[in-house]
């Protein structure tokens, strides 16, 4: 009976969903989640660089920042998601 009081209360609802998307992970794996999304980040940035200093193919070119893009794209999502799992 106090589970389900507890759980009418507008705080611990509002305190149960500010946990973040990633909650049911441990805290351990969520920093190796930020670590593969700062990795993604740093290994977009040196693909694009490689690009602009080597790569003088234009479709060549399209599809590495393409892909860079994407690798970008993927870490800055799971690092919101870090963010949002922040402990309380």
């Amino acid at each position: 009976m106090q589970h389900i009081l507890q759980s009418m209360d507008p705080t611990y609802l509002l305190l149960a969903s500010a946990r973040g998307p990633l909650d049911t992970m441990s805290a351990l794996d969520v920093m190796w989640v930020s670590f593969y999304s700062i990795g993604l980040l740093l290994f977009s940035v040196i693909v694009i660089s490689a690009v602009r200093k080597w790569v003088h193919n234009t479709f060549l070119s399209f599809i590495f920042r393409l892909i860079a893009f994407g690798m970008f794209l993927v870490g800055s999502i799971l690092m919101v998601l870090v963010i949002f799992t922040w402990p309380n």
